[in-house]
């Protein structure tokens, strides 16, 4: 092959910002001491906690990541000509990629595509093959919290035309209202600044059937069961703990006053655990709270969007409007 034949070669980069990590021993032994008990859901995924994820995420129940990624697969040629050419897009959370190549694939001339976690190996592999896939694309793989002030660099070839966030995966519904308005503030400063025209691709679950939100979080065949008692497998792994995963229920339910899916293990008997040396009394029927997952209808969160600074610009559903990809303007 001759060098004017050849294509050219993968461009990835890696830069380890150093996130600071919550520390799990004390999240815990914090959340098992407090009434309510609670332990932040960002520890589910260790190694078999994310393995169990990405089943969750291919059940018939599970209809939030078909149908996300059925948005942007129908739509993602609309969203392109919006960005327009010369885009850096910034994926906030670095996924399997299956949805963003979905957008790069779409994109004309993208100046850089960086991908942000504070997973380093996962990261650096998932941006390894996008790379690898998209050859002459400029990918930097950066480990950092995305929920915090991050400083993300322009392309090797300087300040972009535009910049885009891409935040998929209804991940802004674990966070209370207060947290994502909080959040999506802090990056349209970053997205605004430089004067280079910027936005923001959210993935937000909508307000349904409750018997629909019910099934998505209580499956049949029991895997989103397994992936909340794993939780307590790993605080036993990793902390020394004694919990009996037989005395504890999977338990997870709408709040429709708060607009949320909430999930908690709830004790089945009383009973004792051992956590790091120290010792936790449960009564029957109480529980630990795992996670929430709030669900918004379009004009609450185009709301939300307003008061962090946005301008909703556009919002594209699928038929059933069960889930929708927002398109806000910094």
């Amino acid at each position: 092959m001759s060098a004017a034949t050849r294509p050219p070669a993968a461009r990835s980069a890696f830069m380890d910002l150093a996130p600071e990590v919550e520390n799990f021993r004390d999240a815990v032994l914090a959340g098992l001491s407090r009434r309510p008990r609670a332990v932040p859901a960002k520890f589910f995924y260790d190694a078999e906690g994310s393995r169990l994820f990405d089943r969750i995420t291919e059940l018939p129940e599970y209809y939030p990541t078909r149908t996300e990624i059925g948005i942007l697969d129908r739509y993602g040629p609309e969203m392109a000509d919006m960005f327009g050419a010369g885009v850096q897009l910034v994926e906030l959370g670095s996924g399997s990629s299956v949805k963003v190549r979905l957008l790069l694939d779409r994109l004309t001339a993208p100046a850089g595509y960086v991908g942000i976690d504070i997973s380093r190996d996962h990261l650096r592999e998932a941006c390894e093959r996008l790379a690898e896939d998209h050859p002459g694309l400029e990918v930097l793989a950066l480990c950092a919290d995305y929920m915090g002030e991050v400083a993300v660099p322009p392309p090797s070839s300087g300040l972009p035309r535009r910049r885009v966030a891409f935040f998929p995966g209804s991940t802004i519904g674990n966070l209370t209202p207060g947290e994502a308005e909080a959040f999506l503030a802090r990056w349209r400063t970053w997205l605004a600044d430089d004067d280079v025209p910027g936005g923001m691709l959210v993935g937000v679950d909508l307000k349904k059937d409750p018997d629909i939100l019910h099934a998505a979080y209580n499956d049949a065949a029991g895997v989103t069961a397994a992936f909340n008692l794993n939780l307590l497998a790993r605080i036993n792994r990793e902390l020394e703990g004694t919990f009996d995963l037989s005395a504890f229920r999977h338990r997870a339910f709408y709040n429709a006053e708060k607009g949320r899916i909430e999930m908690h293990l709830e004790s089945a008997r009383d009973q004792i655990a051992m956590v790091a040396g120290r010792r936790f009394a449960f009564t029957a029927g109480e529980t630990i709270h795992t996670e929430n997952s709030y669900k918004y209808d379009l004009p609450e969160f185009q709301a939300l969007a307003v008061r962090a600074g946005f301008t909703p610009a556009r919002v594209w559903t699928d038929e059933d409007r069960l889930f929708s990809v927002h398109w806000l303007e910094a």
